[in-house]
């Protein structure tokens, strides 16, 4: 542990150096992005979480958290030099400004809020402990349906309205869950992942429905894992997305072919305390269903059921989006209207 803390010291070190020496924002963003960005060097630190002990993680991932602040914030900071560096150098240029010239406003670019939560999203889980994975739009029936205890006449499958392709036993993925097999196939417990992404479902599209939508799958596999290692995983990432320290989950029991027990889990209204339009005048909303890995699917993965377990929840990212930044027609996300994209 002493030496991934001097590690961490080397690469703040590193990054110091860096960012001094940047005469341009091009050059401050490079730096940033070499540290922070998807592949950075802080994001393999947080990829190494998983192999830590419980304690190792409550003394290294504050550390890396702090890390990454102080990137984020020295990049700011140098950025905001350059830029006040710049507006002076042009001031002592305007000795022969021709007042008259006239240049239209420029459009600015805004990140969408599809980035935005998704980058969100990853970055709790990372700090967590847990791996991002990615997966393909073109999956077949086994790892789409039969694996996760959806066998050909099972009831559950009527819930999808799928987009078969022509070619025999292959579709658009109906959810991210895909990987959960797939995974086990690939990899020993324990395993740690999220997997965001799109899915495709024949939906008639209106306000809260379309034919193409952000999921994410999380699913955690080791010995003895329980439902409430589930709970705690997922009240502490909806308390670190919606920045809610008090933010209370309560549970309900339901049905899903890939878990037994399966388990709606439902959160505290963040906007409100009596009630509003969001959570329908209830202060709940329902969150996402999950529970523990049926042992059929644990079975499917190539691994024992008698000796591991896990616990797997999915939720609609668009609809986490929708409820985040209070979008009330999930077509603006994908509709490229400037005047609603400004606002991100």
């Amino acid at each position: 542990m002493e030496s991934l803390k001097k590690k961490i010291s080397s690469v703040q070190e590193d990054f110091i150096k860096k960012i001094t020496e940047s005469s341009t924002i091009q050059e401050v963003e490079k730096v940033r992005v070499e540290f922070v960005g998807r592949s950075g060097k802080v994001s393999e630190f947080f990829s190494q979480l998983k192999k830590l002990s419980q304690d190792e993680k409550r003394v290294i991932a504050p550390l890396l958290n702090s890390l990454k602040e102080t990137i984020e914030l020295e990049s700011k900071k140098a950025k905001e030099f350059l830029i006040v560096k710049r507006e002076e150098s042009a001031r002592l240029k305007k000795k022969n400004f021709d007042v008259s010239a006239y240049k239209t406003g420029l459009l600015k670019g805004h990140v969408h809020p599809y980035s935005q939560i998704v980058e969100r999203i990853e970055n709790i889980f990372l700090s967590m402990g847990y791996d991002i994975l990615d997966g393909p739009f073109v999956e077949n029936d086994f790892y789409n349906f039969t694996s996760l205890n959806i066998p050909q006449d099972h009831p559950a499958r009527d819930m999808y309205d799928t987009f078969w392709l022509n070619k025999k036993n292959l579709l658009l993925r109906t959810h991210t869950s895909t990987m959960q097999v797939k995974t086990m196939e690939q990899q020993k417990p324990p395993i740690a992942a999220v997997v965001p992404g799109y899915t495709f479902r024949h939906e008639a599209v209106d306000a809260s429905h379309d034919t193409m939508f952000m999921q994410c799958e999380g699913f955690l596999i080791d010995k003895n894992v329980t439902l409430s290692h589930l709970f705690a995983t997922a009240q502490e990432f909806l308390k670190a997305l919606f920045e809610k320290s008090d933010l209370d989950i309560r549970v309900r029991p339901g049905f899903f072919p890939f878990v037994e027990p399966g388990v709606e889990i439902d959160m505290r209204c963040p906007f409100c305390e009596k009630g509003c339009s969001v959570c329908k005048k209830t202060t709940w909303i329902e969150i996402f269903p999950g529970g523990l890995i049926h042992p059929n699917v644990i079975k499917a993965g190539g691994l024992d059921p008698e000796e591991y377990s896990g616990f797997a929840f999915g939720f609609g990212l668009t609809r986490l989006a929708m409820i985040k930044y209070e979008i009330d027609d999930i077509r603006l996300l994908l509709g490229g209207k400037f005047k609603f994209l400004e606002q991100f």
